[in-house]
């Protein structure tokens, strides 16, 4: 998949990125909204200084959610999958320049990110680049040389501006997707933005899905539950060493987070991720079975069925190492499929391997 979408629209790795990303999430949101009309205009003030760091928006999707969707895929992750299909949606552009120059349609120059309330002070801060997506040839010349694999083309976009684009689609659309990257990084706009959608009597209609890795926090969810129709969580990983080896990070809060959002009836979606010889499904498949039945029981009481989507991974995007790692084949996604049916699993969703998303969701 090439980034160079035209349309809209780049991510945390060190210290200063990340505390970037708190700035825009819990920390920074310390005061409540109060009722009645204080709260409809601290709302539409926090709809105007709530912002994200976004690399795409997508108008219409049939895959990111049930029924015709908007996405917008909010940049950076705190997951370093080898497997990752869209390795530039990790990392913030730092601002280096190195791409400018090599840029064929001069697309790219450097600004002042002063006006940007959300920067955090460091020797960098104050600049940022800028994309002229209306030059951009969609090359991608600036992510083979950036050194940090980086995606430069991307926006900061307020939660007024999202909802602008939004109301120029609710007729056509069921309902909003955040995806990423990991896109609960950016907690305050991710909650803002879903907080507005649900008190709009023309956008309310719409249902708010959040596409995550599951590494929030249960505070995190507990700001978000309210305003939240449902998530797709991807679990890549039962046992902790191998989840650690294909994301990065361990996989305690995934889980917590599973459960938490199946007692809140909020749990869409679960995502297993065949890599043959990676993953460790198979080996660990009655603990599995077990926790899976228990989150698809906990839903049931509180909300719809939740799905379970299998996916097999593929080598699409993918730099590296894991180049080499094998592809899953359509048969071993359908024999997984068959015992945890067998097992008890219902709602089994089995995309073709070639149309599987594996790592391929920025969620990574």
């Amino acid at each position: 998949m090439k980034s160079a979408a035209p349309g809209v629209f780049d991510s945390p790795s060190n210290d200063s990125e990340l505390n970037r990303y708190k700035l825009n999430g819990c920390e920074s949101h310390s005061r409540e909204l109060s009722r009645g009309d204080t709260d409809a205009s601290a709302l539409a003030m926090d709809s105007e200084v709530a912002s994200a760091e976004v690399a795409r928006v997508l108008p219409f999707s049939t895959v990111d959610g049930p029924g015709n969707r908007m996405v917008f895929f909010l940049q950076g992750c705190n997951f370093r999958c080898p497997g990752c299909h869209n390795p530039e949606t990790i990392t913030l552009c730092n601002a280096c320049q190195e791409c400018i120059a090599h840029c064929p349609a001069g697309a790219l120059s450097l600004k002042s990110a002063a006006a940007d309330t959300q920067a955090v002070p460091n020797s960098k801060a104050s600049l940022r680049l800028a994309w002229d997506s209306t030059s951009c040839i969609g090359c991608d010349t600036c992510l083979d040389v950036c050194p940090s694999s980086s995606q430069p083309k991307t926006q900061r976009l307020s939660v007024g501006k999202a909802l602008a684009l939004i109301k120029r689609q609710k007729a056509f659309i069921r309902g909003i997707t955040l995806s990423g990257g990991e896109a609960s990084l950016q907690l305050k706009f991710v909650s803002t933005l879903f907080k507005a959608i649900k008190q709009s009597p023309e956008l309310k209609h719409l249902t708010c899905l959040l596409d995550t890795n599951g590494s929030l926090g249960a505070s995190g969810w507990q700001r978000l539950l309210p305003w939240l129709d449902g998530a797709m969580v991807d679990l890549k990983a039962w046992d902790e060493p191998a989840h650690r080896r294909l994301t990065g990070r361990g996989n305690i809060k995934v889980k917590q987070s599973l459960q938490l959002l199946a007692e809140a009836g909020k749990l869409a979606e679960v995502r297993l991720l065949e890599v043959p010889g990676k993953s460790d499904y198979w080996q660990h498949f009655n603990a599995l079975v077990s926790f899976l039945l228990d989150l698809q029981r906990r839903q049931a009481l509180k909300g719809e069925p939740m799905r379970l989507r299998l996916n097999g991974y593929n080598h699409h995007g993918v730099k590296g190492e894991a180049l080499l790692w094998p592809k899953a084949s359509q048969q071993q996604i359908d024999d997984l499929a068959k015992a945890l049916s067998r097992a008890g699993i219902a709602n089994i969703s089995l995309p073709p391997v070639n149309l599987g998303d594996g790592l391929l969701k920025a969620t990574e």
